[in-house]
């Protein structure tokens, strides 16, 4: 117990020694860092082709659809509901980052992708996993979809649009930046429709300011958002398509970040608050409200965090922290739990030491720990260890790398605050979840193309799993489950003069013990696909027009729930027209599941329809 308390002492106090030679060090006139130096390769290689959906505007979710390195399950559009999985975990063990804070919802993980942020004032998300998902997440145990926020720029656009199904949506966006470097930007945009389904009917606002001050070296961020959403679809949750259910949420979010960049590294920390209101019903013809059995919540989460590398000789610090406090303000059906508000932390410090070989070849060593607490949970020390060979040469770099970690997170209240039967089966004594991932990859970047290929292991241990038992066919239930997951992962992307390409591919199996606990299916552990290719293509195929293709076939893990086809091939294309280039009026046509592929991506719960729209912009 002596030798835990030292380390973890160590642990919290070296970044404090770090955070403090980071803002003392700025006097190098030597260029500094730039951020996507130390990112994977995924940050500079565009994965998708379209970057708007054809059913309303675009949200973070939209960009994720067809991500080769990420698996978007979507209750109807994506920009309705959708879990973000990331190498076959479930919908909790991924987590949104914006700067330097991990944005979450501590009632549910169905809601971590409502970032309540344009697109526009992000950029190009990673996918961090492994040490630098450790070293940059929060209450995420496999993956970190973590977003830079983008500079402000003068200028701006306006967008229409409309298609089928009485779709009509509208954005604006605008920004403008002073001599003395201070920007402002606002973007707004809205969006109705019946949907492709009956009961699918959606009616989205989303606002959003952000001030912005940057010096170069220094650049201070403040986003507000504001994102009002009523969406409908059959089966949405329960997986009864007979079901016409809705969901009412209202999300606050206010977010501050501060970047420094200095000759030796960088450091970067922030806070965010947000709220959450949500109204979910199963049957929208039965309208209740303030008593149990009306599914209205609301949560507020408030975080600081920091994130930084700093160069010391041979050895990079790299490290991260956050602290979030949440409450569960009010309930009428989370109430069988044993606490509605938590504190928890987490701290990571990796150093590397690079060993310069022959031939130019740097091997580089990673070892380090995550300090992960709560005042409600049981308290974890987790190991984080790696080492990469650096192979230059004439036509491109080639780099091998082999890392271990370990990571923890902590279920929602949802899963510990749910009533023990019933709709949605919550379980109090739900503890913390670890996943423990081993994985040795190689990736050849040549400045034309860039090729990735990982084959990795994980051991999931007391993951919070929804299982359905033929027993009580009316209801789920949040079980623990032990599951060993084996996966390979390949990306590729090229471009030439007039056509880009991405293509990505996944294979997933997985061993799954339930232990004594009746289980006949699973919702989400076991609701993944065993083969998953995807394929993005943009073609500018005359003067100002340009074709772009997203697709995807993928074979899923047999489900006793499911209706219909395991398998499936998904397509979402545009063509557009710019008559004025890059600035002036454009016009789009946009269709979605052009297939009209009946899969559903949660078993039981109806797929989207094909939706087509066409929509006209003006950028200054």
């Amino acid at each position: 117990m002596l030798k835990l308390m030292l380390s973890a002492a160590l642990t919290v106090s070296l970044p404090f020694f770090l955070v403090g030679t980071a803002l003392a060090d700025d006097s190098s006139g030597l260029k500094p860092l730039p951020q996507e130096e130390i990112a994977e390769i995924t940050v500079s290689a565009r994965r998708i082709a379209n970057t708007r959906p054809a059913g309303t505007y675009a949200s973070p979710a939209t960009t994720l659809r067809f991500d080769p390195l990420t698996e978007l399950q979507s209750r109807g559009m994506a920009e309705g509901q959708s879990d973000v999985t990331v190498r076959g975990s479930v919908f909790e063990n991924t987590g949104f980052k914006l700067g330097a804070v991990s944005v979450m919802d501590p009632q549910t993980g169905h809601y971590v992708a409502e970032l309540p942020v344009d697109p526009a004032l992000m950029s190009t998300p990673a996918i961090l996993k492994g040490i630098d998902g450790a070293v940059e997440g929060f209450n995420s145990a496999v993956a970190t979809v973590s977003y830079g926020i983008a500079r402000v720029t003068d200028g701006g656009n306006v967008s229409l649009g409309f298609g089928g199904d009485s779709l009509e949506y509208q954005a604006l966006r605008f920004g403008e930046v002073s001599d003395d470097g201070f920007g402002i930007a606002f973007s707004a945009a809205r969006s109705e429709g019946d949907g492709t389904v009956p009961s699918g009917d959606h009616e989205f606002a989303r606002y959003n300011l952000q001030l912005q001050f940057d010096r170069g070296d220094v650049r201070t961020d403040m986003i507000v958002g504001y994102q009002d959403k009523f969406y409908g679809w059959p089966g949405a949750y329960t997986g009864f398509a007979f079901l016409p259910e809705t969901d009412d949420t209202q999300t606050t979010f206010v977010l501050l970040n501060r970047r420094r960049e200095s000759a030796s590294g960088w450091f970067e920390y922030g806070g965010f608050y947000r709220r959450l209101e949500d109204d979910y019903d199963f049957n929208r013809a039965d309208f209740e409200t303030g008593v149990p059995g009306s599914f209205e919540h609301e949560t507020e989460v408030m975080a600081i965090g920091f994130q930084g590398l700093q160069r010391r000789g041979r050895v990079d610090w790299r490290y991260g922290g956050q602290v979030t406090r949440d409450e569960l303000v009010r309930s009428t059906d989370l109430t069988s739990g044993t606490f509605n508000d938590r504190t928890y932390a987490t701290l990571s410090v990796v150093p590397s030491l690079d060993t310069e070989l022959a031939d130019g070849k740097v091997l580089t060593w990673r070892a380090g720990l995550t300090v992960d607490y709560s005042n409600r949970d049981s308290n974890r020390l987790s190991p984080l260890l790696g080492v990469s060979l650096d192979r230059p040469g004439a036509g491109g770099t080639t780099v091998w790398s082999l890392e271990y970690a370990a990571t923890s997170q902590l279920p929602g209240y949802t899963a510990l605050n749910s009533r023990p039967s019933g709709l949605f089966g919550g379980n109090p004594s739900l503890g913390r979840e670890v996943a423990k991932q081993l994985a040795a990859s190689v990736v050849r970047d040549t400045g034309s193309w860039q090729a990735r290929a990982t084959l990795f292991t994980r051991r999931d241990e007391d993951l919070v799993d929804w299982t359905y038992a033929t027993g009580a066919p009316f209801a789920r239930q949040a079980n623990p489950v032990d599951i060993d997951v084996v996966g390979f992962e390949a990306f590729f992307a090229k471009s030439w003069d007039t056509v880009d390409v991405a293509a990505g591919y996944t294979a997933l199996d997985k061993d799954a013990d339930y232990g004594g606990t009746q289980v006949d299916a699973s919702f989400y552990a076991l609701n993944f696909a065993k083969h998953r290719a995807t394929l993005a293509l943009r073609y500018r195929f005359a003067d100002r027009f340009e074709l772009r293709l997203d697709n995807e076939y993928r074979e899923q893990e047999d489900n006793p729930l499911r209706v219909g086809d395991g398998s499936t091939y998904l397509v979402s294309a545009a063509v557009e027209w710019q008559p004025g280039g890059e600035n002036g009026f454009s016009v789009s046509l946009l269709a979605d599941n052009l297939t009209d592929s009946e899969f559903q991506p949660f078993p039981g719960t109806p797929a989207a329809g094909r939706q087509y729209s066409v929509s006209a912009s003006y950028l200054w």
